[in-house]
Parts: structure tokens; C-alpha cells; sequence
């Protein structure tokens, strides 16, 4: 076989072979999930060790969108590598503004307010950032659309960034394994802080999101719930967002659908 002709061979076989390694699988059962709950929206789940995804509403996945306090996971990142925070467990005082959600009302370290998704406190981070370095991580990452502005305690809120579930998954899946541009004490260190859930056969790691209506020219309110599942030696990753048309309301269907649909993927045992 001629040298030029076999690598041409080699070439279109190793395509093919990439090209079916990830399998795209609709599920559109998962609809009941949504409707019983009155909510329109997406999710996706991607099964590491099959190499598989599962979706419903893949256009709407697809779609950009604000990440809102998803955007927590990577802001910590920055923090910790640009030493706007020394660790996850150095406190910053409240400044005393009041603030509707009760657990924000008090001083909070990167680890209590990634878990009372405190909004005051990771807007100081990104103001300790800059601007200038904010964009070099979200540069370097290719995080969304990567585009901050808005303001640079304002840009995932209300401001200009967009990501969408697939891309939300992609970036979960190298935070996961460790292969986003930060240091492995960073990436470990958000990993551990991002636990939202540790059961004797699964452990949860992910982030809730919300964004008005108000902020982001929408007719209803957006919501997000983001993150991975461990279990058994596997990992499933995952990246739901709906509309809330009843705002706070609706809150809790994030991880209510989320957690049905897991179960239903089979990362989750039943009754989880």
C-alpha cells in the first residue's frame, strides 16, 4: 500500500472511530419530569464510562444562556489562584447590607458561601480579580461566550456572559479530572467545596443558579442546577436549566427534576 494512501486510510479511519466514540441519545420520556412539575426547560447528563449523552430539549442545551451562580465554581477558581482568597476557609465580614436571603447576612468564607450561594461575597472575589485577569482565565478556559461585560461584579448576573448545558457539562467533566488551567489545589479544593451531598454509595458535587427576569430580558426567571455524580467508580455529569415563571417558587424543581432524571439515567439509585 502506497504511503500516502495509507495515511489517508489511517486519517479517515480514526475520524470514524472519534466520530462514534460519543453517542447522542434524545430522551424525550424525561418530559414528564418537566410537565408534572409545570416548567418548561433542558437537561443533560453525560455517562463518562459509556462515553454517552442523554438529553432532552438538545436545542434549548445548546443555547446560551446566563450563568448565574453557576458561574460560583469557576469564580473560586480565579480566586484561589490569583490569591484574591488565601483558601476556603479565610473569612470576609459581612458589611452589614441586608440582604433578602437570611444566610447572607453574616460573614462567610469561599467554602459557606459557595454553600449558601452568598452572592456579596463572590462579587468582592471577582472586584479582587479585576477585570483584566477575570478575562484572562475566562479566556484561557474558553469559558461560554466569554464575553464579562456588564460590570465586573455583575457580568454572570445581568451582564453579557452566556453558557450554555453542553458547555456546562464540558467544563464540569475538566474540573472533575483536573484538566482545567488552574492549579490541582484549586481544582481540589472547588471539587470538595462544591459537595453538596455524600451518601454511603454516591456523592453529589454541584451548584444551584438563579437569574431574574429582570436581569436578563427573559419573560420568566432562569434556573440552574449543575454538577456531577459519583458512584460506584463512575461519574455522571449533568447540566439542567428551566424557566421559572413563579420565581423563588419554582426554585426547588431545579434539583427536584434533576435528581428524578438522575435516577432515571441511572446515575442515582432509585428513591435518592
Amino acid at each position: 500500500m502506497r504511503p500516502r494512501y495509507a495515511l489517508v486510510c489511517l486519517l479517515l479511519l480514526s475520524f470514524a472511530t472519534g466520530a462514534a466514540a460519543t453517542r447522542w441519545e434524545e430522551r424525550p420520556e424525561w418530559a414528564a419530569e418537566f410537565a408534572s412539575r409545570a416548567v418548561d426547560g433542558t437537561m443533560v447528563v453525560y455517562d463518562e464510562s459509556a462515553d454517552r449523552y442523554q438529553v432532552f430539549a438538545r436545542a434549548r442545551a445548546e443555547t446560551r444562556l446566563s450563568p448565574a451562580s453557576t458561574f460560583k465554581l469557576f469564580n473560586a477558581l480565579v480566586a484561589l489562584d490569583s490569591g484574591a482568597v488565601k483558601d476556603e476557609y479565610e473569612v470576609i465580614r459581612w458589611d452589614g447590607v441586608q440582604h433578602s436571603i437570611a444566610d447572607w447576612n453574616r460573614d462567610h468564607s469561599l467554602a459557606s458561601g459557595m454553600k449558601f450561594s452568598a452572592l456579596w461575597f463572590y462579587q468582592e472575589m471577582a472586584r479582587r480579580v479585576g477585570a483584566a485577569r477575570m478575562q484572562q482565565w475566562i479566556d484561557k478556559v474558553g469559558y461560554g461566550n466569554r464575553d464579562i461585560g456588564g460590570g465586573i461584579d455583575q457580568f454572570w448576573l445581568g451582564g453579557k456572559l452566556r453558557i450554555s448545558a453542553v458547555e456546562q457539562v464540558a467544563f464540569l467533566r475538566r474540573l472533575a479530572t483536573g484538566t482545567l488551567p488552574f492549579s490541582p489545589r484549586a481544582q481540589e479544593t472547588v471539587r470538595r467545596i462544591a459537595i453538596v451531598e455524600s451518601a454511603p454509595d454516591y456523592v453529589i458535587h454541584a451548584k444551584t443558579g438563579w437569574a431574574r427576569k429582570s436581569d436578563i430580558g427573559r419573560t420568566d426567571d432562569l434556573g440552574w442546577y449543575v454538577g456531577w455524580v459519583e458512584r460506584g467508580g463512575r461519574r455522571w455529569f449533568f447540566a439542567l436549566n428551566i424557566d421559572m415563571p413563579h420565581g423563588w417558587q419554582d426554585a426547588a424543581q431545579r434539583t427536584a427534576i434533576a435528581r428524578a432524571v438522575l435516577v432515571r439515567a441511572g446515575a442515582l439509585p432509585a428513591g435518592a
